[in-house]
């Protein structure tokens, strides 16, 4: 049974990476201008989303499951895009709350561990509910990215 479960939980790890690149991969060739062009009523960026996608990446797994300080930034400014300079910028910086998130996974004892502190809505959630949380949140986001670029470039696809 444990193979099985270890299976389940490469997969479900394979799933969250699949959607961690895609979501890079929609900004592939953009330049900044483009990245933040406000294409929605709400200010939506393709920038910001990678931005609220690293602030997500870090509330979970560092946060809530480590129990480290939280960035003290709320869901609405983590998608602000007035104090980065470049879409490698923002990249750089999700590419390593990414590498920062699969450290943890590693070094964790199980999927069955506990987050140290609770979250105001889920409340304590073990790290499996986060990795799939994660990869439904990235698999959401990604189809906003998918809107925006074809909005902005008439990109499609993966």
């Amino acid at each position: 049974m444990d193979a099985v479960r270890d299976l389940d939980d490469a997969r479900l790890l394979g799933f969250l990476d699949w959607n961690r690149s895609v979501a890079v991969r929609k900004l592939d060739g953009l330049t900044f201008a483009e990245a933040t062009r406000v294409r929605m009523p709400t200010g939506l960026t393709l920038l910001g989303i990678i931005r609220h996608l690293a602030w997500d990446e870090r509330g979970w797994f560092e946060h809530f499951f480590l129990g480290e300080p939280d960035e003290a930034v709320d869901t609405d400014e983590s998608f602000a895009v007035d104090s980065v300079s470049s879409v490698e910028e923002v990249v750089a910086d999700y590419l390593a709350a990414v590498e920062r998130s699969r450290e943890i996974v590693r070094s964790a004892s199980s999927f069955d561990a506990h987050s140290v502190l609770p979250h105001d809505y889920f409340g304590t959630v073990t790290l499996g509910w986060i990795v799939l949380h994660m990869a439904t949140e990235t698999a959401r986001h990604a189809g906003h990215l998918d809107i925006l670029r074809e909005l902005t470039d008439g990109e499609t696809g993966y």
